[in-house]
């Protein structure tokens, strides 16, 4: 396996872009797997969120046996074999009061059409608490990963997890400029309105038009005036590249 290829990296990376994925679970009485499309976000933890109607099939086969998998994928233009994929097995848990707020606010952060209609009475927010993935990224890039090599620590990052939203609505108000470098000098991605979307311990996430990024921090950060730090360096790297 090439050294440069680093499974946990990547397996997070494509957790925290992911926007669609498809969702497998076990129908009621059968136990047949039935299988659907659904919006994804990520947890502070990079756990996914969804949030489904208790009248659509999957809610109700949720409902009754909580065990599912996800997978996502690139939607690499070409062959979708050859682009990198996941299959995410475990659990799917109802929101509850004290992460309702927490999984709603960072699912619409990543789908902010879906407003329209979260709080509707037939909806549920619900984290899929991972056992476990497998990973798929090319020949000889195959690799079974366990929950603590993907996931993001935040035991130690309550601080900054309180600060969460008004970072990002700071830098989507006041340094979208800084975001576009981040976008553009940084990951090598086209201009665009780059907005952010999140941020953890481990990094930030972008959107802009349908597309995602991923911005990793060279260190974890678990305090806002970290980020803050840490923000103002990237952005001062970035110019340099400029």
């Amino acid at each position: 396996m090439p050294a440069s290829f680093n499974p946990n990296r990547v397996t997070h990376s494509l957790l925290r872009r992911s926007r669609q994925g498809a969702l497998a679970t076990l129908m009621v009485g059968s136990g047949d797997p039935y299988c659907s499309l659904v919006n994804v976000a990520t947890a502070p933890d990079a756990a996914p969120i969804i949030l489904i109607s208790r009248l659509a099939v999957h809610t109700r086969n949720v409902l009754a046996d909580s065990r599912v998998s996800l997978m996502l994928d690139e939607r690499a233009p070409g062959d979708p074999l050859e682009g990198t994929r996941i299959m995410l097995s475990g659990k799917a848990e109802q929101a509850t009061d004290d992460n309702r707020e927490t999984l709603r606010r960072r699912y619409l952060n990543a789908h902010p059409s879906a407003a329209d209609y979260a709080d509707f009475a037939d909806f549920a927010f619900f984290v899929i608490r991972p056992s476990g993935t497998h990973l798929v990224a090319g020949f000889g890039r195959i690799v079974d990963l366990k929950p603590e090599q993907f996931l993001t620590e935040t035991s130690d990052a309550a601080e900054l997890l309180a600060a969460e939203q008004g970072a990002v609505d700071h830098m989507n108000e006041d340094h979208r400029e800084a975001l576009g470098l981040y976008a553009t000098k940084l990951i090598g991605a086209d201009a665009a309105e780059w907005r952010c979307s999140g941020c953890d311990p481990d990094g930030l996430d972008l959107m802009a038009d349908g597309r995602t990024l991923r911005l990793d921090f060279p260190e974890r950060v678990t305090t806002p005036g970290g980020l803050r730090k840490m923000l103002v360096r990237l952005a001062d790297e970035a110019r340099a590249k400029d």
